[in-house]
């Protein structure tokens, strides 16, 4: 029969396999081919081809092919921790926690084994002896409530919780050899395939190191976040502790009808911290504030926040948003596929900003810019702004920790914050949350209400933003004075009922509909709760609306 691969028609046998297809006729710049699209479908590599067929190879140098590295890396990493362990007659419980230096953050709960340089060269060891022998990785279907029960018998009760609201009566599961684990995601044929990787001991657990797009043959070098490490460790223990850190476990407080309270105390503890900073903020007499971090990590809304707290220990601040310092649409550089790429430094008027921040610290009045979204202008409103004895500038964007964003301010007058939304909610032990997701899905949401902009267009845009944010916005976060985690526990759960109806707008035959797919896929493992006792002034308002902040 005839196939077509990358534009060029080949004959092969039928039933075929992709792999075979792609190692006979694939071709790729840089990474390894791990998945296909087939006749627009995308499929693993272990399927077949029995009729004429249109195929286009995905590789690890694309997001869902480095995605799919990933998953495929964790799974070879728990068979490989399970013997090492079982050699040593004992067992273990890894835990797969938080994204840290461009790898996963885990932990050992072992009553004999603690994480040491030794464990670690005997688990690498392990697993470049499994990628030797080129296993297959193996994929079962099963009666949603029987892959329940299965886990159950083998007590990795994380997995049972999230089967139990799982509403498909069918589940998949990925088995290496006799390790079975549930993955939500495609998996690499085989252990061949999982050649780069690395393991570092770091704190009390360790890190396991991967590639990424860019570079998807080379494992980068280990960079200690220490700041960041500490948030989202405080994030999970706290999550622990009240035995949310999982899915199955938030989707448990919802049932019980104990969310509210989840809810309060969430809130709470944000504006502690919030309060927490304001207080340094104070006692080293800073007049600059600056908050920086990725998109839709809440950055006005916690401005805002910030300037309440700021007020009550008798200061007066005053919120500026970077956004109001865009240079004009026409005016904004392009990205390599060229689009406007507005998370690049240069797309902000740094001249004026530093002109006008200067002026302002000097004791002089100054017109304050308005940027209209709509029109893609700045304008000037007759807003006026000066400073007095007691005035703080609280200023908030992406490049807010960028140097050359406030480079002729001086360093003595500057206090800097970091904020994202560091998901400290995982699917299960196994299975994470990426932050990226979260955002993303934040962005959608608040695009759609504020930006005019439909799902499939904010879809479109990701790639650069990520970009962006790898360029201008995590190189400095290690910098900040202080961090600030804006994720809220239960907020997939609330953000659902608003994304969903913007993703199913996608249509099957646009290039954005197999992320919608995977979004809409994934929101299907939470329960949906009202925004009604949201309150307010909460960082979730900036993205679903009834904030009593102007954003």
């Amino acid at each position: 029969m005839k196939i077509v691969v990358e534009g060029k028609t080949y004959e092969v046998e039928e039933g075929i396999t992709l792999e075979e297809i792609a190692k006979q006729y694939g071709t790729c710049e840089k990474g390894q081919i791990v998945l296909a699209y087939r006749d627009g479908h995308l499929c693993e590599l272990y399927k077949s081809v029995d009729d004429q067929a249109e195929i286009q190879f995905v590789t690890t140098a694309e997001k869902i092919g480095l995605d799919t590295y990933k998953r495929s890396m964790i799974l070879m990493m728990m068979k490989a921790f399970r013997e090492v362990l079982k050699e040593k007659g004992t067992t273990g419980r890894i835990r797969v926690l938080f994204s840290l230096s461009k790898g996963f953050y885990c932990e050992l709960d072992s009553e004999k084994e603690k994480i040491s340089n030794a464990l670690l060269k005997e688990v690498k060891e392990k697993m470049e002896a499994l990628v030797a022998q080129n296993l297959t990785i193996e994929k079962y279907t099963y009666n949603s409530k029987e892959l329940r029960e299965r886990f159950e018998q083998q007590g990795r009760m994380d997995k049972v919780k999230l089967f139990k609201y799982r509403r498909a009566s069918n589940a998949n599961a990925y088995r290496l050899d006799d390790f079975e684990d549930y993955y939500y995601g495609f998996m690499v044929p085989s252990t061949s395939y999982l050649k780069y990787f690395e393991l570092y001991p770091y704190e009390s657990g360790f890190v396991l190191q991967m590639p990424t797009k860019k570079e998807p043959d080379v494992v980068p070098t280990f960079c200690p976040q220490h700041k960041l490490y500490q948030v989202m460790k405080q994030s999970d223990e706290w999550a622990v502790m009240l035995g949310v850190d999982t899915v199955g476990g938030l989707n448990d407080t919802i049932s019980n009808g104990e969310i509210n309270d989840l809810m309060l105390v969430q809130e709470a503890l944000q504006e502690k911290k919030i309060a927490e900073i304001a207080e340094q903020i104070k006692a080293q007499g800073k007049k600059v504030v600056l908050i920086a971090g990725p998109s839709s990590s809440g950055k006005t809304s916690f401005s805002h926040r910030l300037s309440i707290q700021l007020r009550a220990m008798g200061l007066k601040p005053h919120p500026i948003a970077l956004d109001n310092y865009f240079v004009n649409r026409d005016d904004t550089p392009k990205d390599e596929d060229g689009n406007y790429d507005f998370e690049c430094i240069e797309a902000v008027d740094t001249a004026q900003f530093n002109e006008d921040m200067v002026r302002l610290l000097n004791g002089e009045e100054i017109q304050m810019p308005t940027f209209n979204f709509i029109k893609g202008e700045r304008e000037y409103k007759g807003n006026t702004m000066k400073l007095r004895e007691s005035d703080v500038l609280v200023i908030e964007g992406i490049h807010g920790l960028n140097p050359k964003m406030s480079e002729k301010l001086p360093n003595e007058s500057k206090f800097k914050v970091y904020i994202s939304a560091l998901t400290q909610l995982n699917v299960d032990e196994h299975n994470r949350i990426a932050t990226t997701d979260g955002r993303l899905i934040r962005r959608i949401v608040r695009d759609a209400r504020t930006r005019g902009n439909s799902a499939k267009d904010t879809i479109a845009m990701w790639d650069s933003v990520r970009r962006g944010e790898e360029q201008n916005i995590f190189p400095y976060q290690e910098e900040a004075d202080a961090m600030f985690n804006s994720a809220l526990i239960h907020e997939l759960c609330v953000i659902k009922p608003y994304v969903e109806p913007l993703l199913f707008a996608i249509s099957p035959d646009e290039k954005e509909y197999q992320e919608a797919k995977r979004l809409l896929k994934f929101l299907d493992y939470f329960l949906g709760i009202s925004s009604e006792h949201i309150p307010n002034n909460s960082i979730l308002r900036e993205f679903v609306g009834g904030s009593c902040f102007p954003v």
